[in-house]
């Protein structure tokens, strides 16, 4: 009898990412699993939140510490707090959850808005057409965070929805379809905002259809996770930006 070859299964032997998400968010797994190659892992730990406002989006980070501190029992290399609305709250707010959580494990960390300000560096955008699934206050305070990070918001729009769960909802062709009615065709990149949105089918499809490169909030971690653990693999079918292998 033939021996039959094992199972190939991905226990992270080159990278083993702690990610910390919101609780309501079921679409980041699975889109960051696509992105990211053989030989890079993810464990996840969730932190409350669901819906939109301002205490909610602030008290995700009421358990930040003790969520950390359960990834780093499991050895991980790295810890990203991955929340675009929350990583984006306020300028620094970004720096302060970076620090909070090397603090409690002296393990390099970092957020969602640290990945999206390194990506549109690396495209070299100036301009930035913003789209976003949130409530006109969540898309506001993320495009200030956007300017007073060098950045010009040239245009865009919101759905003005409020929770995770309708976020999920979306089906990927109504966001391709409103993407490319609302994108801004004079802005250098088109920022798909939202790790709970399904985008990350849509990317290249998107950036035919401008001819500019698109970026969206998963994409963005899943290019930073690796690059700047030193992984410079292909990654197809998800973008330009997985093309610029240095962050």
């Amino acid at each position: 009898m033939a021996l039959l070859s094992p199972p190939a299964i991905d226990y992270g032997d080159r990278l083993r990412a702690g990610v910390l998400i919101p609780s309501g968010n079921s679409v980041a797994e699975p889109e960051l699993r696509a992105m990211l190659p053989f030989g890079s892992s993810m464990l996840v730990t969730r932190l409350p939140l669901l819906g939109s406002s301002r205490t909610e989006l602030i008290g995700m980070m009421d358990q930040l510490e003790a969520a950390s501190k359960l990834l780093a029992d499991a050895k991980v290399d790295v810890i990203v707090f991955h929340c675009t609305a929350v990583s984006t709250f306020a300028p620094d707010l970004a720096q302060g959850i970076r620090e909070r959580i090397e603090r409690a494990t002296a393990i390099r960390s970092f957020t969602t808005a640290d990945a999206i300000l390194n990506a549109l560096t690396q495209l070299g955008a100036k301009r930035v057409s913003l789209l976003t699934p949130y409530i006109d206050e969540v898309h506001a305070r993320e495009a200030a965070f956007l300017q007073t990070n060098g950045f010009v918001v040239e245009g865009g729009a919101n759905l003005g929805i409020n929770t995770n769960t309708e976020m999920a909802s979306l089906r990927p062709e109504a966001i391709l379809d409103w993407a490319k009615e609302n994108s801004h065709r004079s802005a250098d990149v088109c920022f798909l905002s939202c790790t709970a949105i399904k985008s990350a089918s849509i990317i290249e499809q998107l950036e035919r259809a401008l001819d500019m490169p698109v970026i969206t909030s998963n994409q963005s971690m899943a290019w930073h996770l690796i690059r700047s653990s030193q992984i410079s693999d292909d990654v197809k079918d998800f973008g330009r930006l997985f093309r610029n292998t240095a962050v």
